[in-house]
């Protein structure tokens, strides 16, 4: 079959053949519908040799979405046909994390090796994918995979680190969401599902500025030098009560500080490596920031749920796998407008 291979460090991926994996006990093989494509994977390809925490060659793609090709003897949960989503977060499944259904902050994985697919185990972007175990699908329900597969983690990881500020976004409070790409664009939907939230997004690109007010953020602004006193200013001056930076860059932590309120919540998704100071002095009073991970399995049918409703509308570009670097290429040069998705098998 085929698959996206990161292969040398530093060299782009490539499109290699590789065998058919088979099931044993437990797993199930997926035929890949749909695959996402993340900012993520480029980060993975850029760490150097010595901070790679797993082997090359590694197949990509944490974001899946497939129809179920065969099971493993005792899994009885998912048939042959059945269409779902990958829960991408694996963990050992009997920690106290995983018990409440947060594989995502897994206690033991790092000590079992145990690693999500894409970042670690063979990802998505294949024409098959092994699934460890069958409590990490979660079925689609009619949803369409192409555009449901980026909620995976695209719409997951902002849910998660939304849910947990939902008591501060009352009437009346600001939500500021800086990156309004693969993430953020969805994050902007979520605050509107989920609260009367008057919602700010900051970026770049006027093209995902556009995308941002399409999808109901209220104000954007560019996001150069003047961002925060512009946000700040859209506020009445007294900032927002939530931050989501989806690019974790030192300018823009910088930004996100600038523009946390009073008890604001600040929340850095992104991998830019920025870090934000905590102290007295440093921030406004009793600001808490927060680097999130993933989401829980529950969370997930949460999503799930809410695109089903018809809350979320993800925008995706569509590739197929012979042409998944491009796609690379194009998401590392900030010309991806929302989510790149690969079909490798269309």
């Amino acid at each position: 079959m085929k698959a996206v291979q990161y292969r040398t460090v530093g060299a782009a991926p490539e499109v290699v053949e590789v065998p058919v994996p088979e099931p044993g006990p437990g797993q199930v093989l997926l035929k890949v519908t749909a695959a996402g494509v993340c900012h993520s994977d480029i980060a993975v390809m850029e760490w150097p040799a010595e901070a790679l925490p797993f082997p090359l060659p590694l197949t990509l793609g944490h974001e899946g979405a497939g129809t179920v090709a065969a099971l493993g003897e005792g899994v009885t949960a998912f048939s042959a046909g059945d269409a779902v989503a990958v829960y991408g977060p694996w963990g050992c499944g009997a920690c106290a994390k995983c018990a409440e259904g947060k594989e995502n902050y897994c206690l033991r994985a790092p000590e079992l090796g145990i690693r999500p697919p894409g970042l670690g185990e063979p990802g998505a972007l294949a024409e098959y994918l092994l699934i460890d175990d069958a409590r990490h699908l979660v079925p689609l329900g009619g949803l369409d995979p192409v555009r449901a597969v980026p909620l995976t983690d695209a719409g997951l990881t902002p849910y998660h680190a939304i849910k947990r500020s939902l008591p501060k976004l009352v009437p009346g409070s600001t939500a500021v969401v800086i990156g309004a790409g693969g993430l953020g664009h969805i994050a902007v939907q979520l605050l509107r599902a989920l609260s009367p939230v008057r919602v700010i997004a900051l970026d770049l690109s006027e093209a995902k500025l556009a995308l941002a007010r399409e999808v109901g953020a209220h104000e954007t602004v560019l996001s150069d030098a003047a961002a925060a006193a512009k946000a700040r200013e859209l506020t009445g001056g007294l900032g927002a009560q939530l931050v989501l930076d989806f690019v974790g860059a030192a300018s823009t932590v910088t930004t996100a500080g600038a523009v946390a309120a009073v008890e604001a919540d600040v929340t850095i998704v992104g991998l830019g490596g920025g870090a934000l100071p905590v102290g007295f002095g440093t921030s406004a009073y009793e600001v808490s920031v927060s680097s999130p991970y993933w989401g829980s399995r529950g969370e997930l049918a949460e999503v799930l749920d809410l695109a089903r409703a018809g809350a979320l509308s993800v925008h995706v570009e569509t590739y197929g796998i012979d042409d998944a670097p491009l796609a690379y290429e194009r998401l590392h040069a900030g010309k991806i407008n929302g989510r790149a998705v690969i079909l490798p098998n269309g």
